[in-house]
């Protein structure tokens, strides 16, 4: 006689998400935490995985220290306003419109900035009293790499996971030096299966716990039958959507 028990885990996956089934590598697999349920779960692998290994693990951030999201109220966005108010970090944000600044105050944010109104280089200089910030995780790049490196503090740490005003920019590498600034780039997806085990490890060591004990939430407030993936498709596009979209199989 056999006695078989069922473990419900969520994963990053290496590709084709929109199935009923997939093999993931044992390494790259979390259990559900507790409190959450198994659809809600789907949507922590990628943005926890990519937050703690940009924000905490290559930018460092620390304990009382100051984190700047550009696109505050995406997946990413909401997941790292959450787990850097967790860990201690006072945190900025930007984002297109008062309900998106709403929301993301509403998950802790300290300073909400409307770039599409204000200059968030001169908001940020105000805030902390000229100094800058010390970590940004940015989704925009070429359009604000400048600005990045100009709201910066000294030793500060500019994380850029996106790209979607371009590859190409100029830079004045002046406030690099002056400030020991520096720039780094990833993308989780490229990763090794090694690479994304490790994260994997240290994500459930360090962020499950924060999610277990209700400091860190799901922010899914979209979701999609699988037959709907072109209208879900069609929201994420609009730019009118809040953290993660769901399509449920």
């Amino acid at each position: 006689l056999f006695s078989v028990a069922l473990l419900k885990v969520c994963a990053i996956l290496s590709g084709g998400g929109y199935a009923e089934k997939v093999a993931v590598p044992a390494g790259q697999v979390l259990p559900v935490p507790s409190g959450v349920s198994l659809s809600d779960a789907a949507s922590l692998p990628e943005v926890a995985c990519t937050v703690w290994s940009t924000v905490f693990t290559m930018s460092r951030l620390c304990p009382g220290e100051t984190l700047l999201i550009h696109g505050g109220s995406s997946g990413i966005g909401t997941f790292a306003i959450q787990i850097a108010k967790f860990k201690g970090a006072k945190v900025f944000v930007t984002a297109g419109d008062e309900r998106k600044l709403a929301f993301c105050n509403d998950l802790g944010a300290d300073l909400c900035i409307n770039y599409k109104t204000e200059d968030f280089v001169v908001r940020v200089k105000e805030e902390t009293e000229g100094k800058g910030v010390d970590v940004i995780l940015d989704c925009v790049g070429a359009a604000y790499l400048q600005r990045n490196l100009d709201c910066l503090n000294v030793d500060g740490r500019l994380f850029i996971i996106g790209s979607i005003s371009g590859f190409v920019a100029e830079l004045n590498i002046a406030a690099m030096f002056a400030k020991r600034l520096s720039i780094q780039a990833a993308a989780l997806r490229t990763r090794s299966a090694e690479e994304k085990a490790s994260i994997v490890k240290e994500v459930e060591k360090n962020v499950w716990p924060a999610i277990m004990s209700g400091k860190v939430k799901p922010v899914v407030p979209q979701r999609f039958p699988l037959g709907e993936a072109v209208e879900a498709h069609r929201l994420m596009e609009s730019g009118n959507h809040i953290g993660k979209i769901l399509l449920i199989a």
